[in-house]
């Protein structure tokens, strides 16, 4: 199965939107991507989505259920949510996949439960999933998806990717499965079990998955990683443009330390300081090197990395936690969205043109421009393209009538 999109043209830029993982954070970036899109309306039409601007979009846990309703097809064969409506999405639905309980020993409840199996079961999540998914599969996304999980298993990654799918078809499974895998956040949701059976029900594939944390809460690296093997194989680009979106992260305060930790068995590290220490650990190292890596690798390939990274990393309190899904706490989610639009881009290397701009807002103004304009040349290319295969063909046709003798001469091919 080919690419879904173009990223072959020459001198075109290779457009990426990553979302970290972060569970009910998702709705901070979700904000982003409404004011993104928005843009880019402004420019092209009401009709314009991002999934005709990036060439891949990919996500975890959260960031993959919001990748997969900016990428699955409805009978129009557009994307089934417009940006918009991804906010609305988690303020009705996160309560219920999150369910809250207001007793005053709820904290304590929630650590007792998760010594002895998941918080949450996740039945709510599971049925939502496949009744917006339906049974839509990994080739039949409107670009190209990258989305990391991991197979508990067999101890080992797994990324559903649409580049991967020619070498490996036992990965196009639906949609839906691979949403409900890379969300089965170790604690919270249990894991995923599933199997892949073709037509004639022979087995393809067969899946244990856990959180896609556990391999990249941030998947910019891991997508660039995909298009890069693109590359490799003869693609040409003209660069990369990278949108990576965060789903915030604890404003730095000595949460923990060691001494404390150093006590810690297994019921520390599961609940310590009204959190899940183990979970905080890996999410935000996965994301921060990440961070560290795309920077680095944009720049050292000299490939005119254009890498606009969003993230709030001064949460504190309510807005910090995963999962707490209070109507109070999600608008409070909202909010911090809004304001993360007028902060100034992160600093860093590979991240011109972005790094001038004095808020998040205008640096997207900005990335929206850059996207039509991309859009735009392509549509040109393409259409130059198909005016010279047009030729071509009525060319040949001629050739081969005046060989056939239904022309009088050839004289009149080339005129």
């Amino acid at each position: 199965m080919a690419s879904k999109k173009a990223t072959s043209g020459q001198g075109d830029l290779i457009t990426i939107l990553s979302i970290d993982g972060g569970g009910v954070r998702g709705i901070i970036p979700s904000v982003i991507l409404d004011f993104l899109e928005t843009e880019l309306q402004k420019l092209d039409g009401e009709n314009a989505r991002l999934a005709d601007y990036f060439d891949v979009i990919s996500g975890t846990s959260t960031g993959g259920l919001v990748t997969a309703m900016l990428t699955s097809p409805n009978e129009e064969k557009r994307p089934i949510f417009a940006a918009k409506d991804i906010t609305n999405f988690y303020l009705e639905h996160c309560p219920k996949i999150f369910p809250q309980h207001t007793n005053p020993f709820a904290p304590a409840e929630k650590a007792l439960k998760a010594l002895s199996g998941p918080r949450y079961d996740g039945v709510y999540l599971h049925r939502l999933v496949r009744e917006i998914l339906g049974n839509t599969r990994l080739h039949e996304s409107l670009t190209n998806v990258v989305i990391p999980t991991f197979d508990i298993k067999r101890l080992q990654p797994v990324i559903f990717s649409t580049y991967q799918l020619k070498k490996k078809p036992s990965l196009d499974v639906m949609l839906a499965d691979i949403c409900i895998g890379t969300s089965a956040a170790p604690t919270y949701l249990p894991c995923h079990t599933f199997r892949h059976e073709d037509s004639e029900g022979n087995l393809i594939g067969e899946f244990d998955l856990i959180d896609g944390g556990v391999t990249a809460n941030n998947p910019t690296l891991v997508a660039i990683n995909e298009v890069t093997q693109e590359i490799k194989g003869g693609i040409k680009t003209g660069g990369f443009l990278v949108l990576s979106l965060g789903t915030g992260s604890p404003k730095f305060i000595e949460k923990y330390d060691g001494n404390t930790s150093s006590h810690w068995g297994v019921v520390g590290w599961l609940a310590s300081g009204g959190s899940i220490p183990l979970i905080d650990v890996f999410t935000q190292a996965s994301s921060g090197i990440a961070d560290y890596h795309t920077s680095t690798f944009l720049q050292a390939l000299h490939l005119e990395g254009k890498y606009l990274r969003i993230q709030d990393d001064t949460l504190t309190g309510d807005v910090a936690s995963m999962d707490l899904a209070t109507t109070k706490n999600l608008e409070d989610l909202v909010q911090v969205g809004k304001q993360l639009l007028q902060k100034r881009p992160m600093m860093g290397m590979g991240r011109q043109p972005f790094s001038d701009s004095s808020t998040n807002e205008k640096a997207l103004i900005r990335l929206a421009k850059m996207l039509s304009e991309e859009k735009i040349k392509r549509e040109h290319n393409n259409s130059q393209e198909v005016e010279i295969n047009t030729s071509v063909s009525r060319r040949t046709g001629m050739y081969l009538r005046a060989v056939s003798g239904s022309l009088p001469n050839l004289q009149q091919i080339t005129t």
